[in-house]
């Protein structure tokens, strides 16, 4: 699961700078450098707060963030098959890039 990589992705897609999202969040900009370069796991209540400011909600991020090495070998053509037309819905509904 690529976390940081996705809210990264999100973050630049809103035009966000990394500052301006930390400051929105209430937090420093070191902590969410560490979180989108995955060195640090968010709590359940950053996240929320994070997935608010981005106006995507968390569910979709962690949707976003799951790697092929994330899903069971039987399962992963289906994986590859779904996840270029879910994130092209994600994209289409969010406004985002991911």
């Amino acid at each position: 699961m690529n976390l940081g990589l996705t809210i990264a992705n999100l973050r630049k897609a809103k035009s966000f700078k990394q500052g301006s999202l930390a400051e929105m969040c209430d937090i420093t900009q070191a902590y969410l450098s560490q979180i989108e370069s995955n060195k640090k796991e968010p709590n359940l209540a950053i996240l929320k707060i994070i997935s608010e400011k981005l106006d995507v909600p968390l569910p979709v991020i962690f949707f976003l963030s799951i790697d092929k090495d994330d899903v069971p070998d039987k399962k992963k053509a289906s994986f590859d098959m779904l996840q270029p037309m879910v994130k092209a819905f994600v994209k289409e509904v969010y406004d985002t890039v991911s």
